[in-house]
């Protein structure tokens, strides 16, 4: 994880950075009350990212945010980081919807703003969209994966919720809400046309559709702690996730999806 010490010694190597020729990659981190986080996780992607040879770009999709995540992202201010604001709060899935119709990159990653996958691990999922993959999603369920202080609550809900997904949508990967999912361009503009779902659940929809539009998904293992300061719910969000489901299907039974 991320020290104070590490976040001020990215931030002296970032500041110079330009891109100058078109973005390699676009990465889209969801924001809402983030002020203790959104630092050391944009600090981490810079430091990282500045050491490989994509071009690069970091967009904050802020979803009014009432606490200092704007003012702190702002004093940044470096070139290849900038924020998307909203007016008020919609939704997780609505910052990343709103942050994929923002980006510039040939691939775009959406990553959680706590930095629990960390950054260094988007080189596993850029390799399967080299290999021909549309969307590669990072795992906790995949063989491989290296799951760190994960709480026994989260372990049983996620083992029951699976099960629903599969019988429910069909979505045949093991773990749909890994807060680490890379789309090529093309995969994330058409995916987030379509989009309805704004709240938690939202991943759920975007794997429908990404199955839906015939796209290759590649499930990969990767790194993953349980940050702390999560705001996710599990018991009220468990019911959100049965709700999503029902939507979904209906969605798809109703012709919404039709023309996307």
């Amino acid at each position: 994880m991320n020290t104070t010490a590490d976040t001020y010694e990215a931030y002296a190597s970032w500041r110079d950075i330009r891109n100058t020729r078109p973005v390699d990659l676009s990465v889209v981190v969801p924001a809402y009350n983030e002020q203790a986080r959104i630092v050391p996780t944009i600090g981490a992607f810079a430091a990282h990212l500045a050491r490989t040879n994509l071009t690069w770009e970091l967009i904050v999709s802020d979803d009014g945010s009432r606490d200092a995540t704007r003012t702190l992202i702002d004093l940044i201010d470096h070139a290849n980081v900038r924020v998307v604001h909203a007016p008020r709060n919609a939704g997780k899935g609505a910052a990343v919807r709103r942050g994929f119709q923002h980006a510039e990159g040939r691939m775009v990653l959406f990553s959680d703003a706590d930095n629990a996958t960390p950054a260094q691990e988007v080189a596993r999922l850029i390799a399967e969209l080299e290999a021909g993959a549309d969307v590669a999603i990072g795992s906790r369920a995949a063989v491989g994966a290296d799951v760190v202080n994960r709480s026994l609550l989260r372990r049983v809900m996620t083992a029951g919720l699976r099960g629903v997904v599969r019988v429910g949508l069909g979505i045949g990967v093991a773990d749909t809400q890994c807060g680490f999912k890379l789309f090529t361009a093309e995969a994330a503009a058409r995916i987030a046309a379509a989009q309805t779902v704004d709240g938690f659940s939202f991943d759920l929809e975007m794997l429908h559709l990404a199955q839906r539009f015939g796209y290759r998904i590649a499930e990969v293992p990767v790194r993953w702690f349980d940050a702390p300061g999560s705001t996710v719910r599990p018991g009220r969000e468990a019911l959100r996730f049965v709700w999503s489901i029902a939507r979904i299907r209906r969605n798809g039974l109703t012709g919404v999806y039709r023309n996307a």
